[in-house]
Order: C-alpha cells, then sequence, then structure tokens
C-alpha cells in the first residue's frame, strides 16, 4: 500500500508543492491512518494544516477509502516559517 501512496503523492501532490519548495514524506501506515511529514517550504507553512486535510486527506480518502485520517507528524514550530 506504501507504494501505491508513494505513486499517488508523486502524480498529484508533490508537483504542486515543489512549486513552493517543499514537499512531503511518508511516516507509515498504522491503523488506518496515514502518517506524514511536511519538508521544505511546507515545514513551518500556516497552509499546511489545509494542504493535509483539504488537498491530501481528501486524495487519499478517495483512491484508498480504508486510510480513515492523515495525520501530519511535522514540528511546524521549527520551520523556517513557524506557526503557534
Amino acid at each position: 500500500m506504501i507504494r501505491k501512496l508513494e505513486k499517488l503523492l508523486d502524480e498529484q501532490v508533490r508537483p504542486a508543492l515543489k512549486s513552493h519548495g517543499g514537499n512531503v514524506e511518508i511516516i507509515d501506515v498504522d491503523n488506518n491512518q496515514l502518517f506524514i511529514k511536511m519538508t521544505g517550504g511546507c515545514h513551518g507553512c500556516s497552509a499546511s494544516i489545509e494542504t493535509v486535510k483539504q488537498g491530501i486527506e481528501t486524495l487519499v480518502h478517495k483512491h484508498f477509502p480504508e486510510i480513515t485520517e492523515v495525520v501530519d507528524i511535522t514540528d511546524h514550530a521549527t520551520g523556517s516559517n513557524p506557526y503557534m
């Protein structure tokens, strides 16, 4: 499943994130939850919550309905544009 998720992110998410200097890494899939970490320009970006919930999570649910939640484990307070 992780390989299929990586392919989905490669094709439909990462190009948009990279245009802003960011990226997303899959950390794990456990108990129907996808754990991700935002990097680059997305690390600390105030729009990352919307990117995860309205973008990535919506897309993942469409293609992998068994995934119930996308969890961002990034410590955004330590990013280059930290928010709290």
